[in-house]
């Protein structure tokens, strides 16, 4: 089963995006229905409400009486933000209960979009293992809002201003998509996401298969420290208290060095049974297991380990390796012992980079050197680079020997 995220301001157009991704056979759960849901007439959430705000949220007569009046409780609930919070602590829970007892009962291959107005305010997004977002600049959204629902202008900036900023947003988005031009437009992105992206990462995710990529050498991307961020996050959350680190590790985490367009993360762990425990929760994030006993394209363990009097223990090298099934962000999550030579390398490498300028100018001569030959997406590109690279093991160590480095 593949979750995405599915969110957006008042007025950008998310419901849209939400009716194509249901026609293209997803199960939406949509929040604005639950949430009208969990305070109809007799329930709890009501009652709850006008316990909170009073009877004069209510309709008082004709044929909707008794029942939320939506407006008089906006006007008093978005004036304020103590109030506003009271509002989302009321009804968050209550519909966070029902979105649970929908995607309980969908089929285990079902790609089930949360549609959640308030994905972003309520801290929910590091929780699916695709966000998308849709936008629109706050004046196209304010136009619509007059045009087609009703809103004065004074009204409309105001819901926008009580919600997530176009920052705010940016930060946990995995997919952006913008909604400045017309209907139709938006449509053909979002079908052309759902079959470019988003089926494909389902269909791996049931087959417990990484995303086939054909990664090559790109430069130095500025969006990567981001992207690895938003990694970070969902990682945090998959793993919880069972992960005593996480981190961005490899050529991606160091700024002006090319590198192929893969995002390498290290879990750092207790032992490897907690990182085999942590296994379903990873899938369950977007990260398939991807059997491995060892670090790829490391130094010899047994030569160069031995060499500096580390450890002459390979198993000490021994990892668990989790692969993205996402074809929009490939991304290798290596999980690792505390204190054990491939994590206390993992960490030292970067450092080590960022602080030698002359070592990164080194590094990427030899990866374009060894790209050139055509040896990107072979084994022979790591064993290309395996004399650096144990040459590179000895001076960095002797560097954080000299500084004092410590993980």
């Amino acid at each position: 089963m593949l979750r995405i995220g599915l969110s957006g301001g008042i007025g950008a157009g998310k419901s849209t995006v939400s009716a194509t991704f249901s026609e293209l056979g997803g199960i939406v759960v949509d929040g604005d229905v639950i949430a009208r849901e969990v305070v109809e007439p007799g329930t709890e959430g009501l009652a709850k409400l006008v316990d909170a705000f009073g009877h004069d949220i209510l309709h008082d007569s004709g044929p909707m009486a008794g029942a939320l009046n939506r407006p008089a409780l906006a006007a008093i609930a978005f004036s304020d933000e103590e109030k506003r919070q009271l509002l989302n602590g009321i009804v968050h829970p209550l519909v966070a209960h029902r979105r649970s007892e929908l995607i309980a009962a969908a089929a285990e291959d079902a790609v089930i979009v949360e549609d959640i107005p308030l994905l972003v305010e309520s801290g929910m997004a590091p929780m699916f293992p695709l966000v998308v977002i849709v936008h629109a600049d706050e004046d196209v959204r304010v136009k619509r809002l007059i045009e087609h629902r009703g809103f004065t202008e004074e009204d409309a900036r105001a819901r926008i201003a009580a919600q997530a900023t176009e920052e705010q947003r940016r930060a946990v988005a995995d997919v952006w998509l913008d909604n400045s031009g017309s209907t139709a437009d938006l449509i053909g992105k979002a079908r052309e996401l759902w079959h470019q992206r988003i089926l494909p990462f389902a269909h791996n995710l049931d087959h417990g298969q990484p995303a086939h990529t054909e990664p090559v050498l790109v430069p130095s991307d500025p969006s990567w420290p981001d992207q690895a961020r938003r990694i970070t996050a969902r990682l945090n959350t998959a793993c919880g208290h069972r992960a005593v680190r996480i981190d961005h590790i490899g050529s991606t985490a160091v700024p002006g060095v090319d590198a192929k367009d893969v995002i390498d993360m290290q879990v750092t762990v207790a032992s490897l049974e907690v990182a085999d425990e942590l296994s379903e929760a990873l899938v369950n994030a977007g990260y398939v297991h991807t059997p491995i006993t060892a670090d790829v394209g490391k130094p010899d363990a047994r030569s160069t380990v031995a060499a500096f009097d580390h450890t002459n223990d390979e198993a000490l090298w021994h990892k668990r390796l989790h692969c993205s099934a996402d074809p929009g962000r490939p991304t290798h999550v290596h999980l690792r012992v505390d204190g054990w030579p491939g994590q206390q390398f993992a960490l030292l490498f970067v450092d080590w980079l960022r602080a030698n300028p002359s070592a990164q100018a080194d590094y990427v001569a030899l990866k374009r050197r060894v790209a050139a030959q055509g040896h990107v997406n072979t084994g022979a590109y790591a064993d290309a680079k395996e004399p650096w690279f144990l040459d590179a093991y000895r001076r960095a160590w002797e560097w954080a020997d000299t500084t004092g480095w410590r993980p």
